[in-house]
């Protein structure tokens, strides 16, 4: 045996040694009732996100309907990634200073709150009605979006976090290719309005039916945090934990804006994610403009954009896991997302509805990935800060972005519209 052999050794008995004295110190425990806690969060954003593209994707029945215009419609989408970014200082410091129940619970019944005030929409001279409830939805919104990584890291093991994190995200993913899929189907393209207000109706009663039952379950069953920690990090924080205060919160964000390795990954996520939003958003008008009375088109192919997503963002949430390979699976996704893009908009210059698909459901498959995938990689860089801080930036950015391509991207559909 070599002195490099025995040197080897000792030190990898060394290290089990300091592993089983750690664990001796913290104890920690996962619980059968994490996997009730994330489905719970997968119903309640789901329900959330199932009102983002409602009006926009059937944009030409509303028009008729409500006597507004597309930018009108167009604004009952905008409209969430408004609300957001100013009020990401206040939500954040409620979920840091309530935690996790409280913050589910006011997410979960502003998103009921919403939904119903909806209801009182149907008739012809209420546009606005709807957009105020669109509004209270989507307010509720900094309650629920950036929980996936926080209800990750408080209840699951090391080992689980991306996965857990990526079924989180699945949840707004699932929601989104309702919102594409489930307005086009129940809401027709009648000549009578009153048949367009009974279609919408039982639209909106659905919705509602969906998401009573899930305050429900949030008010019964959600809970704060196990009795236990999940990991020795999550036992480190509890120990280490200080007394919440103001001046600990501001002190968290400047730690994080300046953070450049994280404010980089911010601007890229804002990018990827705020061109995803803008072409979801006029998805309806993309595809009438290039494919007439194709509304059912467009609402599948918003749909398959986000249920091949939801498959790669569970792909890739087990990757992350097993291989911890942040960075080079982000910038994979990256680069993959916009060759997707770039394929999908030379897909509608040629006119080619199979390449329209084909192309959709690449660009969904990464962009999504990307979703969870960059969550986790901005957790990683801005640790030992709130998960829901760094991922409540992220969002933030894609927000504002968001609203950029949505509004750029409607402006030169609507020049090439005319050149037409």
């Amino acid at each position: 045996m070599t002195v490099e052999t025995v040197v080897l050794n000792q030190k990898q008995d060394s290290e089990y040694q300091a592993e089983q004295v750690i664990e001796e110190i913290f104890e920690t425990k996962l619980y059968k009732r994490r996997w009730v806690i994330i489905g719970i969060y997968v119903l309640y954003a789901a329900a959330s996100s199932m009102q983002w593209v409602q009006y926009s994707i059937i944009t030409n029945i509303i028009v008729k309907y409500y006597g507004v215009t597309s930018v009108a419609v167009d604004w009952t989408s905008v409209i969430s990634m408004i609300t957001y970014p100013p009020l990401l200082l206040p939500g954040s410091y409620l979920i840091d200073r309530i935690g996790l129940r409280y913050c589910a619970l006011i997410g979960v019944l502003g998103t009921a709150a919403g939904t119903w005030i909806k209801i009182f929409s149907v008739q012809p001279h209420l546009f606005w009605v709807g957009f105020v409830g669109q509004t209270v939805v989507f307010v509720s919104q900094i309650f629920i979006l950036s929980l996936p990584p926080k209800i990750a890291s408080v209840w699951f093991g090391p080992n689980e976090v991306s996965t857990a994190c990526s079924i989180g995200v699945f949840g707004t993913q699932l929601g989104t290719a309702l919102s594409f899929i489930l307005p086009p189907l129940v809401v027709r393209n009648h000549e009578n309005l009153e048949d367009i207000g009974k279609d919408l109706s039982y639209l909106f009663y659905g919705v509602c039916a969906f998401i009573t039952p899930v305050v429900l379950l949030v008010f019964i069953f959600f809970k704060a945090e196990p009795e236990m920690p999940p990991s020795i990090a999550q036992a480190k924080l509890r120990r280490d934990k200080v007394d919440f205060s103001s001046k600990e919160f501001l002190a968290s964000y400047k730690s994080l804006l300046t953070n450049k390795p994280f404010m980089v990954l911010t601007l890229a996520y804002g990018i990827n994610i705020g061109v995803f939003a803008g072409v979801c958003t006029i998805l309806n008008q993309f595809i009438l403009s290039y494919f007439p009375n194709a509304e059912k088109d467009a609402g599948t192919i918003g749909l398959l954009l986000v249920v091949i997503g939801m498959i790669g963002v569970i792909i890739f949430g087990f990757v992350l896991d097993k291989t911890k390979k942040y960075k080079e699976v982000t910038i994979g996704l990256f680069a993959m997302t916009t060759l997707g893009i770039g394929a999908f908009m030379v897909a509608l210059e040629n006119y080619s509805k199979l390449f329209v698909y084909i192309s959709a459901c690449g660009f969904g498959f990464f962009q999504n990935a990307f979703y969870a995938s960059g969550f986790e990689f901005g957790v990683e860089l801005s640790f030992p800060q709130p998960e829901s801080s760094s991922s409540g930036i992220l969002i933030s950015m894609s927000q504002i972005f968001g609203v950029i391509f949505t509004l750029l991207l409607g402006h030169l559909l609507g020049c090439s519209d005319r050149k037409r």
